[in-house]
């Protein structure tokens, strides 16, 4: 088989045999999840024959999952799993900034550790990428299978109307834009960082509308959103509020 610029299976193979991901997992008390979302990693990156290394970013939770993050550093190896904490909880886009600085792979994967993602779409978007030779893949809720499971009504009316509205007067030429699971090459990644300067809760749909500005490739995965299974959601009014004032300054500026 040949992928669009004609490479047969065997050529792609060649191609992409040094390829390594580096998994950004940024934790605030997440002691329960933690354990589950590193095995489900582990198992679906070993069947997909990939390098990859995974990096665990605590921002000073007061629940013990550092110590729970140690531990799995000691099952599965130090090789494996990388631990880089902070003393306090300093935003999403910093944990992005910490970890790339750690990162050892040549392509980066973001996603939650709360299970609200699961690691089963990570070959689906490796695949995509390395066929269309993508700079960034992204897990969506808004096309084809993917979906949203776990919120009630009011929640995915205030997703979907917020996405809606989002691309009316933004046009980012991606379908979701507040979703946190993605993979990008890593030097694309550090350049969308550099020019962002949302922090939190709209960081995500920054890095997209800014992709967009420098013409970089961007493919879709559909992906199932599951709501969290343990702790509390971190979404609340300060992040709504959060994401009107960005929506204003990014149709403003852009």
């Amino acid at each position: 088989m040949s992928g669009e610029g004609g490479l047969t299976s065997e050529e792609l193979a060649e191609f992409t045999k040094n390829d390594k991901y580096s998994i950004l997992l940024p934790t605030y008390n997440e002691r329960d999840n933690l354990p589950i979302i590193v095995w489900l990693i582990v198992k679906y990156m070993d069947r997909s024959e990939s390098a990859y290394e995974i990096i665990i970013i605590d921002d000073g939770s007061p629940d013990g999952t550092l110590e729970v993050a140690q531990n799995l550093q000691k099952i599965y190896g130090k090789d494996r799993i990388i631990l880089r904490p902070r003393e306090k909880k300093l935003g999403l886009g910093t944990a992005y900034i910490h970890g790339i600085t750690h990162a050892t792979g040549n392509f980066i994967i973001i996603m939650d550790a709360d299970l609200s993602h699961h690691p089963k779409f990570i070959p689906k978007m490796i695949e995509l990428q390395r066929y269309l030779d993508l700079d960034i893949v992204s897990g969506t809720r808004y096309i084809g299978n993917g979906g949203v499971y776990g919120w009630d009504f009011k929640r995915k009316l205030v997703s979907r109307g917020a996405n809606f509205l989002t691309q009316m007067l933004l046009r980012p030429g991606a379908s979701d834009l507040t979703g946190s699971f993605r993979l990008y090459k890593k030097h694309i990644l550090e350049k969308l960082i550099k020019s962002c300067v949302s922090k939190g809760y709209v960081f995500q749909m920054e890095m997209i509308i800014r992709a967009r500005q420098y013409n970089y490739l961007i493919g879709e995965v559909p992906i199932t959103f599951v709501d969290r299974v343990y702790g509390e959601s971190k979404l609340g009014g300060s992040e709504i509020f959060q994401f009107a004032k960005a929506l204003l300054y990014l149709f403003a500026t852009t």
